[in-house]
């Protein structure tokens, strides 16, 4: 039986780093309230909200085995918040006793009973966003926390019982090398995570180090950004190292020791259904994707007069279906199997699509294994642009 992912939007910071690309902002404690406020109205509104947009309200009917709340920073909302958004779900939904429940936080947490009351509340997953384990670094793209305080955030975790945590790293940030990429890798290692992500630099003008760098500008260290190659090689060494560590790679992005796998992420290479709720929350049923309007206010706005706080609706063709099977299925280092595809959509939409994949197996960027397809390693640097093959024009 499915059984469906929530995800929660919480779109604040403490502060926003340079290179942050992502919709979030630093507001006071009263906007964190009003936004809390919007959320419980959204999914007081359930299923009815998503059956007069034309959605699947019935999705609704499905058990819920994972829950994440991102952002952003959601451990900002503090524990009563937190609270009273978990009460509201579990009056809506039905959450399977196994549940992963996962909070993402920033580490320099200074609630000391913070920690113990998210396990008391029911979350068992954790994903830290380090970034680095250089200080030069963090300071250089205005994070607040130091290395040490991701050690210490992750020693108290384990002290209040959490034994599942992420720590998240990025490649590229202003001041790297060689040297203090792989002394950020081994730091996080000796910390002894079930699951690592590792993220390359995004080099575009949606955050002001992006833009910057664009632009050859000066500010926010950009002129100390390696560029292309350097990352492409930190990757390579992330790639290796964790894997000597014992950390397998299932994603383009994501390492984990065995059963570690993040159970919520994974449903959305997999197209599995789950909802998105908060400003700029995505959602899926299968078949046809919706999404929330972006900006807080808005998002607030809407709800306090009663209307719809989704702004797109898109149902998939059944073209666009097997598209989005294709190229979320090859981020995943088991790839795509063509069998499952094919009892799906049937032969004759997929044989233009395999005619495709064989090309680019003949070219080196995938290795066919009887009917299933993967991206080679060569491949994971350029995926986006063997992705953009499987878009339709």
């Amino acid at each position: 039986m499915q059984a469906l992912g929530i995800y929660v939007q919480v779109p604040f910071c403490s502060t926003k780093c340079s290179f942050c690309n992502f919709s979030s902002r630093v507001e006071r404690a009263s906007a964190l309230d009003a936004y809390c406020r919007a959320l419980g109205e959204e999914i007081a509104r359930l299923p009815s909200l998503y059956e007069a947009c034309g959605v699947a309200g019935r999705l609704l009917d499905l058990p819920a085995d994972t829950l994440y709340f991102g952002g952003g920073t959601p451990s900002l909302l503090g524990v009563e918040r937190l609270r009273e958004i978990v009460s509201a779900l579990e009056r809506r939904v039905q959450f399977r006793r196994s549940v992963e429940f996962t909070l993402e936080v920033t580490p320099g947490l200074r609630d000391a009973g913070f920690l113990g009351a998210m396990r008391l509340l029911g979350v068992n997953r954790l994903s830290i966003g380090a970034q680095s384990f250089d200080d030069r670094e963090l300071r250089a793209v205005g994070r607040l926390h130091s290395a040490s305080a991701t050690e210490e955030l992750v020693c108290e975790a384990r002290r209040v019982g959490f034994q599942d945590i992420s720590l998240d790293l990025i490649a590229g940030l202003p001041h790297q090398t060689p040297a203090s990429w792989l002394n950020s890798l081994r730091a996080a290692v000796k910390l002894e995570p079930e699951h690592l992500s590792l993220y390359l630099f995004e080099i575009d003008e949606k955050s002001r180090l992006g833009r910057e760098v664009l632009e050859d500008g000066r500010r926010y260290h950009a002129q100390e950004v390696l560029g292309d190659d350097f990352m492409a090689d930190a990757y390579e060494a992330g790639r290796a190292f964790l894997e000597q560590e014992g950390y397998a790679q299932y994603e383009i992005s994501n390492f984990a020791r065995r059963g570690s796998e993040s159970r919520h992420n994974l449903k959305y290479w997999r197209l599995e259904p789950y909802v998105g709720l908060g400003a700029g929350a995505h959602s899926f049923d299968g078949a046809c994707r919706w999404s929330n309007v972006e900006g807080p206010q808005v998002y607030e706005r809407q709800l306090a007069l009663n209307l719809s706080p989704i702004s797109e609706i898109r149902a998939l063709s059944p073209d666009e279906e097997l598209e989005e099977f294709l190229f979320l299925g090859l981020r995943q280092r088991q790839g795509v199997d063509l069998t499952v595809a094919g009892q799906r959509w049937g032969k004759d939409l997929l044989g233009r699509w395999e005619a495709k994949m064989e090309v680019l197996a003949k070219e080196g960027w995938l290795e066919r294994a009887g009917t299933t397809f993967r991206l080679t390693d060569r491949a994971l640097l350029v995926s986006n642009e063997i992705f953009q093959e499987f878009v339709t024009v």
